[in-house]
Parts: structure tokens; C-alpha cells; sequence
């Protein structure tokens, strides 16, 4: 074996939840190795739409993504840098009595387990909001504190602090093998060995085959995400917005343009690493816009994209040391929601790692769960800290 170059911590995946967690492990006091198979941020932490929502999160996420918005508030303050985040507040709109019957049942279950971030609004308020919305809009769920930002920016921004806080990058070294030999973690890749006392795996779609190796099979598989955005247009829409009855994230920048997505969901190629376009696709979201806003008729696309993302069974996020094999972590599976949890996860993940525990309560996101979907419609159970 040629020379092992070695940290205290290796990260695997330098997306934004690699980099948060690198950045907060070397905040408290470890040496860091992040490896990255491509370049830091190339797949979902650099192409998803950049919502920073607690809006419509899983009962079980909600504490963490209310931690991580008020991180993402004090952005300059934790990294130097506010990661173009716009506070612009959050819509979900409803288009029938049923939809907007639905956003009740939603904001009841939450006030149940104790969380009153999401508000029920009616139309009237909708369109006070976003006056330029279609007119059969019935209401909506509206909460204030929620935006966008740039992934792109914010992950390079957390590289960054990371670095600054001594933190090694290794950029296009993907990791092919990792193994356990006595109280050390190596890892193979084509820039040679490296090996740490604790390893995190952050690597995304590509995060379950190094489980395998671990020997823990996660139910992930991994998904085309896509986005596309549209030419310049005069400013109508302030807020970022989704649909409760069709996939929808939809926002405009100053400059005018506007990005369109919502889980729209393309062709990952694993193997290739890398997402395709699937156009078909993008027209159905194309046309829900088009029904909410019906003078963007004539708007032309300017471009489309997709990154590769991971989806667990259950939609949530394995968050979670390994039951398998000491000193093994995983961060991963954040089903094309991840972006806003970004900050907190990083910090409770060297939490778990450092300390033993973290701040919050991750027994929802264990990787030896049982996966069963569920039913955020059914009777809250008893309510969750946060």
C-alpha cells in the first residue's frame, strides 16, 4: 500500500451536508478529510431548486428543519457568507375545497404535535400575496420565515469555512472500497488510500453500495431530479411557491427569470454519474404553471438540468451511526429535500459523531428502521420535541 494519508474524520461526499458536517466537525476540534468523487457539488446539492422550507416537511423533520432555518438566518454569521438566501416566504396553494380541506387537516395535525409555523390562509389572502396567481385559487398554507437560496453558492460557502477551519478537500476521488482494519476506516480511491478513526458517509445516490459494503442494505434508489428556468420577465411573483395537489416549486429571481421544479423527476444514470432530461416531464410542470399563471402563456425555457438524488422507501433521510461497524456514520437518502436541512444536519451529525448524541432526537432516522412509508394524514401520536 502506498502512503496513507490520514484525519481524524473522513467524509465521504462533498455535497452540502458533507460539507456542513465537515465544516462542524473541524468546529469541534477534529482533523478532516472530505473526498469527493467529482467536484464539490455536482450532483443534488448544486442543481436542486434551493428551497429553504419547513413547509410540508414530515412530522419527523420538522425539528430539525425549524433548527436549520434559524441557521439559515444567521448564515453570515456560521460561514461568512448568507448563501443568497432570500426570505421571500413560502405558499402552498390550494386550486379546490378538497385541496384546501387538505391544507386544514395539515395545519390541525401540526398544531397537534405542537408546531404552529404553518398558517392556513384563504384566497383572499393568496391573492394579497401573489396577486398575479390565477383566480381560482381556494387558499393556501403560508409560512413567513421560510425562502430560497443558491446551492451552488451555499455548499461552496460551507467548503470554504470548512477549509478555513483546516479542512482537506479531495476532488474528483471517488471512493470505490472502504474497510475496517482494527480501530481505523480506509478508503480506496484513485488518489490512493486514506484512513481516519471515524468515517462519515455523506455521498449522496451513491451513499447505499458503501453501506453494502458495511453490510447494511438501505431500501434507497436513486432518482433524476430536474429543474429548468425560464427567460426574463417583468416581476409578478414574490414568495416561493409549491401546489398541494401537483408537484410545483416555482420561484422568480431579481434578474427576473424563473425556476421550475418540484421533485420532477428525470433519469439517473448511477453508473455514469449523472441525470438526464426527460422533456415529457417537464411539460406537465410547464402546464401547472401555466394554470397558475396564464400571462406566462408565451414564456420560453432558457434551459434544463437534473442532478441525481437518493430516495429511501419511506421518504426520510438516514441519519444515523451504523449498527453494523464502530465509529461509522451516515448521512443520506434526504429524498430531493435536503438543501434546507443542510446546516443543522451538518452540526447534529458531528454532534453524534464527537459527542455521542446530538442536540435533537434522530431515532426517525436510524438506518436499521423499519422504512414503512407514512401517513402524515393518520392520528398524531404524542408530540414530537423540538
Amino acid at each position: 500500500m502506498s502512503v496513507v494519508q490520514e484525519a481524524d474524520v473522513l467524509v465521504i461526499g462533498g455535497g452540502l451536508h458533507g460539507t456542513s458536517s465537515a465544516l462542524h466537525l473541524a468546529l469541534g476540534g477534529a482533523s478532516v478529510i472530505v473526498l469527493e468523487a467529482d467536484y464539490v457539488a455536482r450532483h443534488s446539492s448544486g442543481v436542486n431548486a434551493g428551497g429553504v422550507r419547513t413547509l410540508g416537511r414530515p412530522v419527523p423533520e420538522i425539528p430539525l428543519a425549524l433548527m436549520s432555518r434559524e441557521m439559515w438566518h444567521a448564515l453570515p454569521e456560521i460561514i461568512g457568507d448568507d448563501g443568497g438566501f432570500v426570505p421571500s416566504g413560502q405558499l402552498k396553494i390550494a386550486e379546490t375545497e378538497d385541496e384546501l380541506e387538505a391544507c386544514r387537516a395539515r395545519v390541525g395535525l401540526l398544531q397537534a404535535h405542537g408546531f404552529t409555523h404553518e398558517k392556513l390562509i384563504d384566497r383572499e389572502t393568496v391573492l394579497a400575496l401573489e396577486p398575479a396567481l390565477a383566480k381560482h385559487v381556494t387558499g393556501g398554507i403560508w409560512v413567513e420565515r421560510d425562502g430560497y437560496a443558491l446551492p451552488f453558492r451555499t455548499t461552496t460557502a460551507f467548503r470554504l469555512a470548512a477549509q478555513g477551519r483546516g479542512v482537506a478537500f479531495h476532488e474528483g476521488a471517488p471512493v470505490a472500497r472502504i474497510e475496517q482494519r482494527a480501530e481505523r476506516w480506509y478508503a480506496q480511491t484513485p488518489r490512493g488510500w486514506f484512513a481516519a478513526g471515524k468515517l462519515l458517509v455523506a455521498a449522496g445516490a451513491w451513499s447505499g453500495e458503501l453501506a453494502l459494503q458495511a453490510g447494511e442494505h438501505v431500501p434507497v434508489h436513486p432518482e433524476g431530479l430536474m429543474l429548468m428556468v425560464t427567460h426574463r420577465v417583468a416581476p409578478f411573483c414574490k414568495a416561493t411557491l409549491g401546489a398541494t395537489g401537483r408537484p410545483l416549486s416555482f420561484k422568480q429571481f431579481d434578474n427576473g427569470t424563473v425556476v421550475i421544479g418540484g421533485k420532477l423527476i428525470g433519469i439517473a444514470d448511477l453508473p455514469g454519474r449523472h441525470g438526464e432530461v426527460d422533456f415529457m416531464r417537464l411539460v406537465k410542470s410547464a402546464q401547472t404553471v401555466v394554470d397558475l399563471f396564464p400571462h406566462l402563456r408565451h414564456l420560453g425555457i432558457n434551459r434544463a438540468w437534473a442532478g441525481v438524488e437518493a430516495f429511501t422507501d419511506d421518504s426520510l433521510p438516514v441519519i444515523s451511526a451504523s449498527r453494523k461497524a464502530s465509529n461509522l456514520y451516515y448521512s443520506f437518502g434526504y429524498c430531493g429535500s435536503g438543501f434546507q436541512l443542510g446546516p443543522a444536519c451538518g452540526r447534529l451529525v458531528a454532534e453524534m459523531m464527537l459527542d455521542g448524541a446530538a442536540s435533537l432526537p434522530l431515532d426517525a432516522f436510524a438506518i436499521d428502521r423499519s422504512f414503512v412509508p407514512v401517513d402524515e394524514g393518520a392520528t398524531p401520536h404524542a408530540a414530537i420535541p423540538h
